[in-house]
This record gives structure tokens, sequence and C-alpha cells, in this order.
């Protein structure tokens, strides 16, 4: 019997090398970055299982896909599973992860908002093209999201793709995820010659971007779950806004008793990286 290889002792919380001396810069113009080996497949390995069962164990989704909308074909979504898994929260508050994305987004510190499982099953449907932070009152464009699969994904399994320089552009701003923004954005990056970006993901590749970079994925055409963990860091300075929507009022409860005008300084919210204590 083989044994299995250990993952690389304390990766999680040392600095990431891989990081292209233009990465910022790439990512202020095209509002994303894919980087490689950004964690190892056996940092990976020892992470997934334990992911893959809190995803089982607190889905709420029990449609069979033939009877649920679009959004619901796309993907199993379960939110915050740091707080109900120890070991989830180490990755989650993984200083390697937030030191990353601190340095994308150019400030000295980031602060947790919250992260999500996205399991799109096989058979899954597309993710409609969006925009997330429609969905956040937040009061500047200075957070992201990192998208981690948990497996190698090809093209047939419905890598995240995006539309390249997008996020200086305001049209579509409007729109949840839907049959809507589907239609209406696909309209718009192709009339506005925005490049869709689709790449496969090899093992231990990560995406970063901007919270107004639009995006989408196609659908799962593999045989096992495309299994994604995602993490949505904010500057650490940034303030709560007046919501715009019902989904920014919803979304409030990741900063619970944050009044419009505050810093989310919650213990939902910790600070994961910061260069001025690093």
């Amino acid at each position: 019997m083989t044994a299995m290889t250990q993952a690389p002792a304390g990766e999680l919380d040392t600095s990431y090398e891989g990081l292209p001396l233009s990465a910022a810069a790439d990512f202020n113009r095209d509002g994303f970055v894919h980087l490689s080996g950004v964690l190892s497949p056996e940092t990976i390995a020892q992470y997934e299982p334990t992911i893959t069962s809190e995803v089982i164990r607190l889905n709420t989704q029990h449609l069979p896909l033939a009877e649920r909308d679009t959004y619901g074909k796309a993907f199993l979504q379960v939110t915050n599973l740091w707080r109900e898994n120890e070991t989830v929260k180490k990755l989650v508050f993984s200083r390697r992860l937030a030191g990353i994305a601190a340095q994308l987004l150019g400030v000295h510190a980031v602060r947790l908002y919250h992260d999500q499982a996205l399991y799109k099953e096989p058979g899954g449907g597309i993710t409609p093209w969006h925009a997330d932070q429609y969905y956040w009152p937040l009061s500047s464009d200075r957070c992201l999201t990192i998208w981690l699969p948990l497996q190698e994904t090809p093209l047939d399994m419905g890598p995240l793709a995006f539309a390249r320089g997008s996020h200086n552009f305001s049209y579509g701003r409007d729109v949840p995820i839907s049959d809507e923004s589907e239609a209406r954005l696909k309209q718009a990056v192709a009339e506005r010659n925005f490049e869709d970006v689709v790449e496969p993901f090899v093992l231990g590749d990560a995406s970063f971007h901007r919270g107004w970079t639009f995006h989408h994925a196609g659908p799962n055409r593999g045989t096992v779950p495309r299994r994604v963990i995602t993490v949505i860091y904010m500057d650490a300075d940034i303030r709560v806004t007046e919501p715009t929507n019902e989904h920014q009022v919803s979304d409030r409860n990741w900063m619970p008793g944050t009044e419009v005008g505050q810093v989310p300084n919650t213990p939902l919210n910790p600070v994961l990286h910061d260069s001025r204590s690093a």
C-alpha cells in the first residue's frame, strides 16, 4: 500500500512565491487573474473530503435537477462553512490566500466577508453571467473572490470564465444572477468585444476576480461534481453602505450589527492578513 503524501507543513500560512510581478497590474487591468500552484495538490487532498462532507450535510437543495430553476441547476451552494467545521476554518483563514488577495487589491489588510462552497453536480447547468458585487452593500470595489477548485477542472466540467476588462463597464450592475442576467450580459459582452476567457484549472490553480467583473460558467458535462470553495475578501477599511436592492439588505447578515458608514469589525469579519503586522 502506498502511503498518502502529506501536505507541506504550514503551507496555508506561508507566502505564495508564484505571484508574478505584474499580477496586481494584470488584475487591475483585466479584473481577474488565474494563478498556478496556489496550493499543493496534497493540501487540497487534505481538505476536500471535509468540505465535501460538510456540503452534503448542510445542503438544503433536494429537488431533482429537472425540477429546479436556472439558479438551482447551476450549483449546490453552502455558505460560511468555516463556522461549522474547524478544519474548513483553517483553509478559509489561510494567511497565504488572504495575502494574495491583499496584494492584488493593493491594500494593507483584508477582512473575511464570507466563504461559500459551490458544487456543480454532473448534469448541472450553466452559471449565468453576473457580477458578485451586485449583492454586496460595500463602499468601494476593493473586494474580490477566490475561486478554488478541489479537483482538476477541464472545460467540460464548467470552470469559471471571465469577461476581460468588464469590471470597468457599468452596464448590467442592476441585475441579479438569473436568466435575465445571462441574456443581457451575454449580449453586452459580445457587443463590447470583451474577451470571454475560458480556461481549464489544474489541481492547485485558483482564480481571483473583482466584485464587478462579469463572469459565468458552463454546464458540468463530466461524471463527478465540480467541487469548489470560494472565499470573499474585502479591504479591511471598507465600510457598509445603504443597500440598493433586497439582496444587499439580506447580505447585511454577513456583517451583523454593523451600521451604514461603519467598518464591519465583527467576529464574523476578522482581519485575515495585515502587512503592517506580518
